[in-house]
């Protein structure tokens, strides 16, 4: 019996690499340069909602409309931003900062109810 189950899990290890070299690469989704782009779902699916520098507070908590959040970024404001669990940006949660000069989320590790964009 033992033999079996070793031989079925060696079997099964062998198989892992071919899936993975069978998946499909992760497109990036559309954002233009300056921009930070959010989606509704992971790999950039969904929703796009987009945000420029010009109508942002920098460093002021960003929260998204009610109901609503996001699975998937893009930032190339420039700028460090911070993605937050919390709808209030609070630290409590889960956050995350992403450099500004190109950063691209297929899936982040949790909902992300706002954002904070900052200074160099």
């Amino acid at each position: 019996m033992r033999t079996t189950v070793v031989a079925a899990a060696l079997a099964a290890t062998a198989l892992i690499p071919q899936a993975v070299a069978q998946a499909a690469p992760v497109r990036l989704g559309t954002c233009g340069s300056g921009q930070l782009c959010l989606w509704a779902k992971p790999e950039f699916g969904g929703a796009r909602q987009v945000h420029e520098l010009s109508t942002i507070d920098i460093e002021s908590c960003v929260p998204l409309p009610a109901g609503r959040t996001v699975q998937a970024l893009a930032n190339r404001t420039g700028r460090p931003v911070t993605t937050y669990q919390s709808a209030e940006c609070n630290e409590t949660g889960e956050f995350e900062t992403y450099p500004g000069g190109g950063t691209w989320v297929p899936q982040s590790p949790y909902q992300v109810r706002a954002f904070k964009v900052w200074e160099n």
